[in-house]
């Protein structure tokens, strides 16, 4: 029996897609950058059916590109164009909710389940998952780990590795590595679940995860704020996080993004006036309704604009407007997607360095390109920056790929000298493989192509993508 009708047999004809035009959705990322026809689609609905398809696969030498939400930025999820023959596994299919403890402050969810379907589970628990950016509708668990996902939220409670427990792998010879353990404490040998987080689908397919959990928000309080410099960002920032509240998100934003959404957002009003270089939305939380947070950032807001770290703020006095003001944040792809093309970057610095990047960053784009529009917006409480170079009005991708494409390592080289990384939530995939070629010490390349020689000797699990 051929492979793919074997396939077909175990996971049914309509989970094993052949035609062009049904793998058509799965052949190319969201940015639209990379694109690549796979063998099929196998839509897989347990993982007995992932494990039997995988040693399918491994037996006929196929190659096997994980996706889930296929909302990465990094063409991670999308077969290489010049690679071997393979077939892309979707998750989609295992989307159920295994198990909820609430006292336990944890949950079991399978690869495919949608993140913000994770984040409703745990609150009709009164628990919250807090992992959370703007594409939480549409991404899946399995992607989310498999490229250690950040979001907003990772100055409070970290980046996807750090609210895992335990995994449910599916290894390259179609062994299941069952480690849904729901343990704090476990020093029984190596934590091999961190070799899979962030692994990008290159060492085996995630097919479960145990989630942390923390308790719910009882009071949230959002500012946007209007601050002269990056150096009072972070200034604003440390006096904040001295004011007695809990801090979960500290975004910061330059003018020419704002601008953006201004033009090409759909229903969002910016709360103040575009006057200011740059902007900071600080959101403060307490898992006790009592908690005065309201007065606490009042307070630390005055303190601020007395010390000249902030010259105007709005803070929302409703849910809708605290939603308005993250649509602008969280619909800022889709925005800068329509303003035009622009040369993007995924870099992080140590917080106390933001500044100096930013300052070296402008300085060194303005002079090779100063005809490109500065873009600048991020995470600046975990020091995650996502620098863009726009085009001039009328230039199409092609053309400025060819006249700026090198900004991208340009942006990556002030990141790395500075103690950063030119990874920082988006993972590697296909687009930055060179950065970790130029970048990545020789010695954890060594290291790292150790143990995918060990778990996936036939290379077969998303080949092409991550080592260089």
């Amino acid at each position: 029996m051929d492979t793919l009708d074997h396939l077909a047999a175990t996971l049914g004809p309509r989970n094993c897609l052949t035609s062009a035009e049904d793998m058509a959705p799965y052949a190319v990322d969201w940015r639209g950058a990379y694109r690549g026809l796979p063998r099929a689609v196998l839509r897989p609905a347990s993982t007995e059916e992932v494990a039997a398809a995988v040693r399918a696969c491994a037996a006929e030498g196929l190659a096997i590109v994980p996706a889930g939400g296929r909302t990465g930025l990094c063409g991670g999820a999308v077969v290489s164009d010049n690679g071997p023959p393979a077939v892309v596994m979707s998750l989609e299919r295992m989307n159920r909710i295994r198990a909820v403890d609430a006292r336990d402050f944890s949950l079991i969810a399978e690869a495919g389940c949608v993140i913000q379907t994770v984040q409703q589970a745990a609150a009709a628990v009164d628990r919250l998952f807090p992992l959370s950016w703007g594409a939480q509708g549409s991404a899946m668990v399995g992607g989310a780990l498999s490229t250690n996902a950040g979001g907003i939220r990772t100055i409070r409670w970290g980046n996807a590795r750090d609210l895992v427990l335990g995994l449910e792998v599916v290894l390259p010879d179609g062994r299941v590595l069952n480690d849904l353990r729901r343990v704090r404490k476990d020093n029984s040998g190596y934590a091999l679940r961190h070799l899979f987080l962030g692994g990008e689908g290159t060492l085996g397919v995630i097919t479960a995860a145990a989630l942390r959990l923390v308790p719910a928000l009882r009071r949230v309080e959002t500012a946007f704020v209007a601050v002269p410099s990056p150096e009072a960002a972070l200034d604003l920032l440390s006096r904040v996080m001295g004011s007695g509240a809990e801090v979960i998100a500290f975004e910061l934003i330059i003018r020419e993004c704002l601008r953006i959404v201004d033009r090409n957002g759909i229903g969002i009003r910016i709360p103040l006036p575009l006057d200011s270089p740059w902007y900071v939305m600080v959101e403060l939380a307490a898992a006790h309704p009592s908690v005065p947070l309201r007065g606490m950032l009042e307070e630390t807001l005055a303190e601020a604009a007395e010390a000249g770290e902030a010259t105007d703020a709005a803070l929302a006095d409703s849910e809708a407007q605290r939603a308005n003001f993250w649509r602008i944040r969280e619909d800022y792809p889709d925005c800068a997607r329509r303003e035009g093309p622009a040369i993007s970057t995924d870099t992080s610095v140590p917080v106390s360095a933001v500044p100096a990047f930013l300052g070296r960053v402008e300085k060194a784009l303005s002079a090779r390109w100063p005809e490109g529009r500065l873009q600048a917006l991020g995470h600046a409480g975990d020091g995650n920056i996502h620098v863009s170079l726009g085009a001039p009005a009328g230039m199409d991708r092609e053309a400025w790929t060819a006249r700026a494409g090198e900004a991208e390592a340009l942006v990556n080289a002030i990141a790395v000298d500075l103690g950063g990384s030119f990874s920082a939530e988006h993972g590697i995939g296909q687009s930055k493989r060179h950065a970790m070629a130029t970048h990545k010490d020789p010695v954890a390349l060594d290291v790292m192509r150790a143990v995918k020689a060990a778990i996936d000797p036939l290379g077969t699990m998303n080949p092409g993508k991550m080592l260089p």
